[in-house]
């Protein structure tokens, strides 16, 4: 078995007239949490459409545990939470999550046990669109944890949460992933970087480092995320 849940290699995704991911090549190791930072427009959703598989016009080889993405294999292995709230809102959280455990076949027993291990127990009969940002995200969790993936892709997962709601959901990330599950992480907010095993920064469809943070620091002799982030496009720009 490969130490790496995924392989890309000269990825690109032409969207329009533009390409707006640009012969991407990476290495995700398995059990790690790994995080896609970098500013708005850099391409980091549609990187993660590609490795879903549901991304058109993309060019390169993308596997995901040893297997193309979008293949039938990935189906209950892959599990992806977009920046939109993937709920309906006039559900409550156990309805949604049930909805989604019968489209993957899910065992019923799941239901219950991802909806209690995001912390959303008593609101497991609330209807979505009373629930705060914070518990519509854990609830988008809940419908990604219900197959049981080995792989999950969240994109922007913390957007628009408060600095304690953040926490408690990069904790419950860093739980998921010590089960050896993989996990990649898509933000803008840099200060992030601190809570991942490995970063991949993206800027205008390339990607312009990917190692550990630490790594990442001493080479550009910086002692922030967001430092070493400018130290490196300044770099690109000479």
């Amino acid at each position: 078995m490969s130490s790496h849940a995924l392989w890309l290699e000269e990825v690109s995704v032409v969207r329009g007239k533009n390409t707006v991911v640009k012969k991407v090549s990476l290495e995700i190791p398995r059990g790690k949490i790994t995080g896609l930072l970098g500013p708005s427009g850099s391409g980091k959703t549609t990187l993660l459409r590609a490795i879903v598989g549901v991304q058109q016009k993309v060019t390169g080889t993308t596997l995901v545990l040893g297997q193309p993405a979008g293949s039938l294999p990935l189906r209950s292995s892959v599990a992806y939470a977009t920046q939109d709230s993937s709920v309906f809102s006039d559900l409550s959280v156990r309805e949604n999550v049930s909805y989604a455990a019968q489209i993957l076949g899910a065992p019923q027993a799941n239901i219950d046990a991802v909806i209690d291990r995001v912390g959303l127990t008593a609101q497991r009969k609330q209807i979505v669109r009373s629930l705060s940002g914070g518990q519509r995200s854990r609830a988008s969790l809940a419908i990604a944890l219900v197959g049981n993936p080995q792989v999950l892709l969240l994109d922007e997962p913390t957007v628009g949460l408060d600095p304690l709601l953040r926490v408690e959901l990069w904790e419950l990330f860093r739980s998921i992933a010590d089960e050896g599950r993989t996990l990649l992480v898509s933000s803008h907010v840099m200060d992030e970087a601190e809570r991942c095993d490995m970063l991949v920064l993206m800027r205008h469809g390339h990607v312009l480092d990917c190692d550990t943070l630490p790594n990442i620091l001493a080479r550009t002799h910086s002692t922030t995320a967001e430092e070493a982030f400018i130290h490196i496009v300044e770099g690109n720009r000479a």
